[in-house]
């Protein structure tokens, strides 16, 4: 498996005072020194976090391969044909969620979502569909001419540890069986940390894992690059 890591965080830290401390471009450097195989960002549609400048200077100064979560609208999908970053991660989005907080109704949206996809991959661009872990988003994401789903691992690591764990897991097992069974290539990510992410090893075929708010907060006390290599280690 490879690791990707998202420095939303970083930028969230920096735009707390404004000014341009911490830098997203220099933690995005020190993470790929340190076992990152892609830098993700989320460009949200309030800018609370990475900043559009931000995104077209990592697009120049990245050795690895920048993912860009977006949500479907038409300025994103704008942004994407004009900078082409490796790929683009679909995800739903609210304003006043913290955080993604589900999956991408592939289902409920099928036509407008294949529609979107058709001029990112004709650009050349990978396009990956963050998807909660059920039959019908897995069969879903596979019409719509998208090369990957990252499965939301959300409700795992919330129960990890827990008696629901199983399921939880289950969920992402088998959903990511049927995927690679109709020509999908897996990712997976959200609350991922050091201690629940050793299961992924579990689940066979599974490509990279993007993982951002606990590597952020263990390099608050270890270090960003420590953080990172202890991570890329564990998922190795």
């Amino acid at each position: 498996m490879l690791l990707g890591v998202n420095i939303d965080h970083i930028a969230t830290l920096r735009n707390a005072r404004g000014g341009v401390d911490p830098d997203p471009i220099k933690a995005a450097e020190i993470c790929e020194a340190n076992g990152a195989t892609s830098i993700t960002t989320h460009l949200r549609e309030d800018r609370r976090h990475i900043k559009d400048a931000d995104v077209r200077t990592l697009i120049k100064v990245l050795k690895t391969n920048l993912n860009l979560e977006m949500a479907v609208t038409e300025e994103m999908q704008k942004i994407a044909l004009e900078i082409k970053p490796h790929s683009v991660c679909l995800v739903p989005e609210k304003r006043q969620e913290v955080t993604t907080e589900g999956g991408l109704d592939v289902q409920g949206q099928l036509t407008k979502i294949i529609n979107f996809i058709q001029p990112l991959t004709d650009a050349g661009i990978i396009v990956s569909l963050f998807i909660d872990p059920t039959k019908e988003q897995v069969m879903a994401s596979s019409q719509t001419g998208a090369q990957f789903i990252e499965l939301h691992t959300g409700h795992y690591s919330l129960v990890y540890g827990t008696l629901e764990e199983e399921d939880a897991f289950e969920d992402l097992k088998n959903a990511a069986e049927l995927a690679q069974t109709l020509g999908l290539r897996v990712n997976a990510g959200h609350g991922l940390n050091y201690h629940n992410v050793g299961r992924m090893h579990e689940i066979e075929g599974l490509y990279e894992l993007n993982i951002g708010h606990s590597i952020i907060s263990k390099a608050v006390f270890d270090g960003l690059g420590s953080a990172v290599r202890e991570m890329a280690d564990l998922i190795k």
